[in-house]
């Protein structure tokens, strides 16, 4: 078998690991720490426009490509709202990512049933849906990242839009719950996540105890979680939701267990 072929199906099977960009600053780190991909946050579509240049710039001149980071909600218990509001800027923001040809984006978009009412839901879902329909028509995939959620509240969602993926948020998973809730969406929605974020902290109750730690560093048990996506055969994009100094212990420790 030629070395070439050998090189491919090598790269195929393994985990890709890269960065989260807060500023173009961030990017350039991540291109000096040499990793294939940033995460950049595309959240404001007039800021996106004005550093459109210097993310091309940088993406044409290194061996580097995105991943988009989409905003927060704002306004998540208020379907009429996000439909106004959120719904057309994040239209915005994929025609934006489409020209830096990112062909994956993570959104936050809470559905967690434990505390949304059924008819909340519906309505976001119907929302979720004409998202997930538009990005996809520019082969953008939308991933939806779990906050307080465990997986059964991504059921439905994943049911309903079958082009909805899921970006699993490692260390969110230690938050609001006795056991990480990583090992639900492992088991039971292993299929529809294409995307991973890591980061540590000591569990809690809150967003101020979402502390965004170096692995080893929290109560995050990284080495049995990892090597579940390793036994599954995650083969996709992990970012270390880290600043950039911090980033490079943190990857040896995924590289150990993935």
């Amino acid at each position: 078998m030629k070395s070439g072929l050998v090189k491919t199906i090598l790269e195929k099977s393994m985990a890709i690991i890269g960065g989260r960009a807060h500023t173009i600053e961030h990017v350039e780190d991540i291109v000096k720490l040499g990793y294939p991909f940033a995460e950049i946050c595309l959240y404001d579509p007039d800021q996106v426009r004005q550093e459109l240049k210097d993310f091309m710039d940088i993406k044409q001149s290194n061996a580097i490509y995105y991943i988009a980071h989409y905003p927060n909600e704002d306004n998540p218990t208020e379907p009429d709202i996000l439909r106004k509001k959120y719904l057309p800027k994040m239209k915005t923001l994929i025609d934006l990512s489409k020209q830096l040809d990112i062909k994956k984006g993570t959104i936050h978009f809470w559905i967690d049933k434990r505390w949304a009412e059924p008819s909340l839901i519906h309505a976001k879902l119907e929302i979720l849906k004409e998202l997930v329909d538009y990005a996809t028509a520019q082969n953008i995939i939308i991933c939806i990242e779990n906050l307080s959620e465990q997986y059964d509240s991504f059921q439905a969602a994943v049911n309903i839009i079958p082009d909805l993926r899921i970006t699993l948020d490692i260390g969110h998973g230690q938050l609001l719950s006795n056991k990480n809730t990583s090992f639900g969406f492992i088991k039971h929605l292993f299929n529809k996540i294409v995307h991973v974020h890591v980061h540590d902290n000591f569990g809690g109750k809150s967003v101020k105890d979402d502390l965004h730690l170096p692995l080893g560093e929290g109560k995050v048990d990284y080495p049995k979680i990892l090597t579940s996506l390793k036994d599954k055969g995650y083969n996709s994009t992990i970012t270390i939701e880290l600043n950039p100094d911090d980033m490079p212990q943190t990857k040896k420790l995924i590289e150990r267990y993935i």
